[in-house]
């Protein structure tokens, strides 16, 4: 069962607009099985495969030269050929000829951004978005089900156990992926802060603290996390500023791209389990922001995310700007409302006089306006979505 992405008509156009459409995103997050919907006419390669790789490797010219119109798959395997694609579109000036994609986040690669500048168009696939799993009724029952589950296409597609899942994916990742980009010596005390920054979810990043509870060094904790990012497994939400002073926090937060995934290195497998966890309100809230983190790569949006948090611990979850105007957030795991959702909302837009909209997001089923906020259910954002 093939379910259409939310991406594929952009891709397609983007075919038509410049010579290389590269396709990052994480390990498994469906890049090859797209690709291959999308361009059935194109020759595939993968330079996963050695022996392929080495013959490349051999006459990189030559086998850029002698090919048209083919997709490089795990393209991060040898970065050094993108120069010789380079010198061929430049010379041809064929769009869409090279369809590339890798696991990690090319544009943090100097040596390929450079190369392809102005010659690729780059485009993040993720996994599955709620809105994908609801086009053919894949969504899960409960949200408690639904962030256990994740949204890997694997787990879909061959109806795989979450836990067996992502206990083979973390397996694949940390002892060939991470393994073949950094020197870890110690795989276990990988793993341990692997489980520790999942138990940090939504928290500010204290580099320090977590240095200190893995037993490593502050400067080994951000090369870990610099790693996590590229492989678009964490990513940091940072702080909004404004205009509204000095006393605002300035750390990041971190969180997952499959709060799945961030499960799994809790030991949470079961819905009982997840109900009384400490992480639930994280959880919930990484599921939420990473569903509009979705949307908005999948629509081609420019909004940028950003959480607020002053001194005096006033906050807000989520702050969406979408350049003309300020969208607060406030992000509930509760199923009733209650009026102190609208506290921190309530200051912020006493502060910024550009806020557009307003909205919480909780577990319940009654959906409704309170003081001019709107109160949205965790499976139905498309309200939210049509204001960014």
């Amino acid at each position: 069962m093939l379910l259409i992405r939310s991406l594929g008509k952009k891709i397609k156009l983007l075919s038509t607009k410049f010579p290389v459409v590269a396709i990052t995103g994480p390990r498994q997050s469906g890049k090859t099985t797209l690709i291959l919907d999308l361009y059935k006419e194109y020759k595939y390669y993968n330079l996963e495969n050695l022996e392929f790789l080495n013959l490349v490797e051999k006459n990189p010219a030559g086998f850029v030269k002698d090919n048209s119109r083919i997709i490089i798959d795990e393209v991060q395997k040898m970065p050094n050929l993108l120069s010789y694609i380079q010198v061929n579109v430049d010379e041809k000036k064929i769009m869409g000829d090279y369809v590339i994609s890798g696991s990690q986040n090319l544009l943090l690669s100097q040596n390929i951004s450079q190369s392809l500048a102005g010659r690729a168009a780059y485009i993040t696939l993720l996994p599955f978005s709620h809105e994908e799993l609801k086009s053919k009724d894949l969504q899960k029952s409960s949200v408690y089900e639904q962030i256990l589950t994740g949204f890997y296409p694997a787990i879909y597609d061959r109806d795989i156990n979450p836990t067996d899942y992502f206990n083979e994916y973390l397996i694949t990742y940390v002892e060939r992926d991470v393994r073949q980009l950094i020197n870890i010596s110690d795989l276990s005390q990988f793993r341990k802060f692997l489980g520790l920054l999942a138990g940090r979810i939504g928290q500010l990043l204290n580099l320090s603290s977590l240095a200190n509870d893995v037993g490593v060094s502050h400067n080994t904790i951000e090369g870990w996390i610099s790693l996590l990012e590229a492989s678009y497994i964490v990513y940091r939400l940072p702080p909004y500023f404004g205009n509204f002073g000095k006393r605002l926090i300035k750390s990041p937060k971190i969180y997952f791209y499959d709060v799945g995934l961030a499960c799994r290195l809790l030991n949470i497998s079961s819905e009982e389990e997840l109900k009384t966890h400490p992480s639930i309100g994280s959880l919930f809230e990484n599921l939420v922001i990473s569903e509009i983190q979705k949307y908005i790569n999948n629509s081609s949006k420019s909004a940028t995310l950003y959480f607020y948090r002053d001194s005096n611990g006033n906050e807000v979850d989520l702050v969406i700007d979408t350049g003309v105007g300020k969208i607060p957030v406030e992000i509930k795991s509760a199923g009733t409302f209650s009026n102190d959702f609208l506290n921190g909302i309530t200051r912020f837009v006493s502060l910024d006089t550009r806020t557009k909209d307003k909205f919480i997001v909780y577990t319940g089923v009654e959906t409704g306006d309170f003081d001019n906020t709107r109160l949205l259910v965790w499976n139905n954002l498309s309200p939210l979505f049509e204001r960014i």
